[in-house]
């Protein structure tokens, strides 16, 4: 194996091989285009095109894709090969600047949320050269947006890249209007740490809830779970260790900054956390990782799961979106510096993002919002559905200060104290960390924590950004009307008035207390629990004027893609619902009533060898059984009526309302009754593995 530093990034195409392959005019021209966003001319594109093709086919490249992210929540690819015939039954490898800036897949075949009809086929990739190339399966992947034939946003990138440039526009205005005239261009980072599941993939393929749906539907809890908390930072099996030490290779020859890796809190539950990057690359990055986690596991004969909730009575997973912002001249804008209270370009910036999140906290919500993730939130591992932010003591006592106009003393720094000589002094930090908080603040970035673990991270960053932006050119207009002299004075008026009217989204305590939720709701916090409650924001008023503002969506992009999640909720549920359905008719009710008839047979030759016995523990476990096997059909009744009743709706609020307050239900009243009467049957009886098998075997 090469050493690190030759392994990472060596299938990336990225600025050292650019730098190395193009002529120096054309380097430049291109390096404008990515740090500027300025126009990328037709001859630049064919001599990258060139110095691509070359580099690709050098490391065993025979085809190119534009790599998209359309609105599957999934990666799209289609392959065609370098190949050009020349005649006489000779080929070049050939591949020019027009194939690299533009392709051509088929529009209609992807979600629209109705912008495309059946019949408006034409759809086009366009190359993004702020995300580099890279090299998988001897393909050279392309990054690219995908729009349709009219130019309406199909994917999840092109809106990414008009939030980052909306942020960007905004933030340098402010920042000059404040005396920063150097800074010329504000990039939003992000590092999102990804939990994952692994489970043995002999045992997966005999479950067909975790092949249909990434989640079991039915099955009762092994006798140890998570209560020990010895799994936790715990040393790695030697199974997961390789499949980790394998993964870390796979992602650092893709130029993914792998960093961190450690066992999470429920069995067989991990993590992985990458350096941070612009936004734009980060959310490719993680989409890579999705990918690459899953085919790596296959490999071992494992299989990653990424479902928010897998098992039922432990911890679900969570994707943390640690989010900052970055000038050209490589000030981080939400670093405090060891002087905060009098940071006047931090508390600034700080203060956009307290009001951006307390005005937009419902589509902070709404970017989560999946039928997967409606599982995890609110539960003891993730935080609530209900929006608030975490500060940590220094710098709420310096907000404080502010709106009240008292002295804040600046805290020196202090020594932890161990108790302990031999151990070595370093300095305590100024704030604990609070794992409640959806939205906390975490030394120089904030960590939003409410995205479930299968989620594409551009959402919620489209969001945010847009958000952000918004608040920015507010604070530009309020203080664009100073004269230089009134500017600190300014400065400070605004920051009171931001503190004043928006500390009510500040909540540093425990979010996951009944007391909080009922705090929340005298703040006038929404506690928006469910998918189908969420979405319906994304296409208010509010919503459409902030989007259209910034040319991020148009009206028909928002409701088309309010049209394509809540479609994705209801088909998932549905899927759901008759793999349940399935899996209790064919699978669990033939095994249930193979042991009824054991264990009736056995109370019988018991009756007739004991008669002076009035009951025996076999008849009491025959009545028992019998009970079960009465409620399991009765529940899985109601589930198939109700679910015959779902599909004839059209609406797709009203379905997706449906599916949530009555076919999930039905399906938890089921599961409660097939996994009671699962601990009363052995499990040579059962049709598939049990849970202390799938979190134990590995």
């Amino acid at each position: 194996m090469k050493n690190v530093p030759e392994l990472y990034g060596s299938l990336v195409f990225n600025d050292k091989v650019m730098r190395d392959k193009l002529p120096k005019d054309m380097y430049k021209a291109l390096r404008k285009t990515i740090e500027n966003g300025t126009h990328l001319e037709l001859d630049v594109a064919n001599s990258v095109a060139v110095a691509m093709k070359e580099w690709a086919v050098e490391h065993g490249a025979t085809h190119f894709t534009h790599w998209f992210q359309p609105m599957t929540g999934f990666t799209a690819e289609k392959h065609d090969s370098f190949i050009t015939p020349i005649g006489d039954g000779e080929i070049i490898m050939d591949f020019s600047g027009k194939e690299l800036i533009k392709g051509e897949p088929d529009a209609s075949s992807f979600p629209s949320g109705g912008l495309r009809a059946t019949f408006e086929a034409r759809g086009y990739t366009a190359w993004d050269p702020t995300s580099p190339a890279f090299i998988k399966d001897r393909t050279l992947y392309i990054p690219t947006a995908f729009c349709s034939y009219s130019g309406e946003a199909l994917d999840k990138k092109t809106p990414l890249l008009r939030s980052m440039e909306a942020l960007s526009k905004e933030a340098v205005q402010l920042l000059h209007l404040i005396g920063k005239k150097d800074v010329s261009h504000v990039s939003t980072t992000v590092g999102p740490e990804q939990e994952y599941f692994l489970v043995d993939k002999d045992l997966y393929l005999q479950r067909k809830d975790l092949q249909f749906c990434g989640r079991t539907l039915i099955g009762s809890s092994a006798p140890k779970g998570q209560e020990m908390e010895d799994h936790y930072f715990g040393s790695l099996k030697p199974r997961v260790s390789s499949y980790m030490h394998d993964l870390d290779e796979a992602l650092w020859k893709l130029g993914i900054p792998s960093k961190t890796k450690h066992n999470e809190v429920a069995p067989a539950q991990h993590e992985l956390a990458p350096v941070f990057d612009t936004a734009n690359v980060a959310v490719d990055h993680n989409q890579l990782t999705m990918e690459i986690m899953k085919k790596v596991a296959q490999k071992h004969n494992l299989v990653c799961l990424l479902h928010e909730k897998p098992f039922e009575g432990i911890n679900g997973s969570g994707k943390h979106n640690n989010w900052s912002m970055i000038t050209n001249t490589g000030a981080n804008l939400l670093e405090p510096g060891k002087t905060p209270a009098e940071n006047t370009q931090f508390l600034l910036f700080l203060a956009a993002v307290i009001q951006a999140v307390d005005d937009y906290a419902d589509l902070m919500r709404l970017s989560v919002a999946t039928a997967g993730n409606d599982h995890r939130l609110g539960a003891n591992e993730a935080p609530p559905a209900i929006v608030s932010i975490f500060l940590g003591d220094q710098l709420t006592q310096i907000l404080d200060s502010i709106e009240n106009d008292t002295y804040f003393n600046t805290q020196r720094d202090v020594q932890m104290e161990t108790g302990a000589t031999v151990l070595p002094h370093f300095i305590k930090d100024t704030t604990d960390r609070n794992r409640t908080s959806p939205f906390a603040f975490t030394g120089n970035k904030f960590e939003f924590r409410m995205l479930g673990s299968s989620l594409s991270v551009a959402g919620p960053n489209i969001i945010l950004n847009t958000a952000v932006a918004e608040v920015l050119s507010q604070f530009t207009k309020e203080l664009s009307s100073a004269a230089p002299e009134e500017m600190e004075s300014a400065i400070h008026n605004l920051l009171k008035t931001t503190i004043k009217n928006h500390k009510r989204i500040i909540f540093n305590g425990n979010g996951y207390t009944d007391e909080w939720v009922e705090e929340a709701k005298r703040r006038g916090l929404d506690n928006l629990v469910s998918t189908p409650e969420a979405l319906p924001r994304f296409v208010s008023d509010k919503s459409i004027d902030l989007f259209t503002k910034h040319h991020i969506f148009t009206t028909e992009e928002l409701h088309s893609r309010y049209e394509i999640m809540m479609e994705n909720y209801e088909k998932t549920i549905h899927i759901e619902a008759k793999t349940m359905e399935e899996m209790v008719q064919k699978d669990f009710l033939p095994a249930l009533l193979s042991y009824l008839e054991k264990v009736s047979s056995a109370a019988l030759s018991k009756k007739a060898f004991l008669p002076q016995l009035s009951v025996s523990c076999e008849e009491q476990l025959v009545t028992k059984l019998s009970d079960s096997y009465a409620a399991i059909t009765g529940g899985l009744e109601k589930l198939t009526a109700d679910t015959q009743t779902a599909e004839a709706l059209t609406d797709v609020l009203e379905a997706s309302l449906y599916y949530r307050r009555t076919i999930l239900k039905d399906m938890e009243e089921l599961r409660s009754s097939v996994d009671a009467a699962e601990r009363l049957i052995p499990d040579n009886y059962l049709p598939y593995p049990t849970y202390d098998k799938l979190l134990f075997s590995i």
